[in-house]
């Protein structure tokens, strides 16, 4: 690859003409004639394969309330020479409102900001992390500092609450009756090798949340293991997206505890809305084992309605394409919905073996939906499963109250977006980080304050 002079001497460009020695090379060619591209829809027989059934309208509608959560984070240089470093910034933020609030705000053509002030705007949570370069707390190496950086964000106290209570209540589950003493943490944090699991005992947790261990303290949020990932050298960039949606599920879980703890029956008239799928990421996939236990035992026990809403991605693009094309006669009709099978997902969404493979089995706590509105609005939705295998054979049984989820989101429709509802889009307004100017001023705000 090219190189960029760091003085007086010309930059080294790359070769114009070494494309041809990969071009015309046999074992190149050849194996690119072995591999295969994704089929258009018009190239599928489909029909025969989507299960359609129409949405039902002539149901009890419980839900009187909604809370939408979404976050987002930037990335900033407050020091671009060599060495350079690296600061994340992460907002996080949640909306509460009625019916009676939706109902006001579909009569309008227009949402001004007056008008999103008169909703019940949850207290955003911020997070600064650093990601390359920056040591914090009197810490001695990158990956120390994440990790004192998270634990302290789960302790702030927030409305006599932190997030850090939620997690021991979510992790060893004390909701039932019969709660869990024991987590196996995959490795530990304080080594380099991933082979050294260490059992965290809820019985020998410290009052602040901390394990004793030989090597160090060892913090209950290292359950997340993005100690695994982080690279002293390159940085810690590729967990950014990971933490995002981790802590956007556990703000979920947060509210969920808050209702559970203080009137469950309420419990029946939430709809929690998330922005993206039902799943956990990256090295965090394994939270989506507990968030199942829990959805489970609160639906059986109660009542919990849960959804998360795709805007983006290869779901997204294929349901537009069996819902609005052609537009004179869509596969998926108006007012219908379709389970998506592990079979389907596979054959016509992305390349692989549902023989072989289980979508999402390591990282979703739900199944897919694509839902194709009654105003023609095309929304891709997870709702929580009992178990891991749903998908191979769904069943609408087995999709937490599918229907009122359905009703519900057909209310909360967004025309101003596409695929977007209006939670979503609200509580993106209050989070959303810009990289003009947002970028811009949180790199000069950081630059100035570690100058001092």
């Amino acid at each position: 690859m090219g190189t960029t002079s760091r003085g007086n001497k010309p930059n080294e460009w790359a070769s114009k003409i070494n494309h041809t020695k990969i071009i015309n090379d046999p074992f190149i060619q050849d194996f690119i004639k072995n591999c295969s591209l994704p089929k258009n829809v018009q190239e599928l027989d489909i029909k025969n394969n989507l299960i359609c059934e129409k949405i039902s309208n002539n149901i009890a509608n419980s839900i009187q309330h909604f809370i939408a959560v979404d976050g987002g984070y930037t990335v900033v240089e407050p020091k671009k020479n060599f060495p350079s470093s690296q600061f994340a910034y992460f907002q996080f933020g949640a909306i509460f409102f009625s019916t009676h609030d939706l109902d006001n705000l579909s009569k309008k053509p227009f949402i001004f900001p007056e008008d999103m002030n008169k909703l019940h705007n949850l207290k955003p949570f911020k997070l600064a992390l650093p990601i390359k370069n920056i040591l914090s707390h009197n810490q001695y190496s990158l990956k120390q500092s994440i990790r004192k950086t998270i634990y302290d964000f789960f302790m702030e106290k927030r409305d006599n609450s932190c997030f850090m209570e939620t997690l021991k209540w979510f992790i060893f589950e004390e909701y039932k009756n019969k709660p869990l003493d024991k987590y196996e943490l995959a490795s530990d944090p304080y080594l380099d090798t991933n082979n050294s699991s260490i059992s965290l005992k809820k019985s020998e947790m410290n009052n602040d949340y901390t394990f004793n261990s030989k090597n160090g303290t060892i913090y209950l949020t290292d359950i997340f293991r993005f100690h695994e990932i982080i690279d002293e050298d390159h940085g810690a960039t590729g967990i950014l997206g990971y933490l995002t949606r981790l802590i956007e599920q556990l703000i979920l879980v947060h509210y969920i505890k808050f209702v559970y703890m203080n009137g469950v029956s309420a419990l029946k008239e939430i709809l929690f809305i998330t922005d993206g799928p039902l799943s956990f990421s990256g090295q965090t996939a394994n939270m989506h084992k507990p968030m199942r236990n829990l959805c489970r035992f609160l639906n059986e026990q109660y009542h919990l309605f849960l959804v998360g809403i795709e805007k983006s991605g290869p779901f997204v693009e294929h349901a537009n394409e069996i819902a609005l094309n052609p537009k004179d006669a869509p596969i998926l009709k108006q007012g219908t919905y379709s389970l998506l099978s592990n079979q389907y997902i596979y054959k016509y969404i992305t390349l692989g073996d549902p023989s072989n493979m289980h979508y999402g089995s390591s990282s979703y706590y739900g199944g897919k939906v694509i839902f194709h509105t009654n105003d023609n609005q095309v929304i891709v939705l997870t709702v929580p499963t009992p178990n891991r295998d749903s998908i191979l054979t769904p069943m609408k049984k087995d999709y937490m109250n599918l229907d009122i989820v359905l009703l519900n989101l057909e209310k909360l429709r967004c025309h101003m977006y596409d695929d977007s509802i209006i939670p979503i889009a609200l509580v993106n307004k209050l989070v959303s980080l810009s990289n003009q100017p947002s970028n811009i001023l949180l790199e000069k705000f950081t630059s100035k304050i570690l100058k001092k």
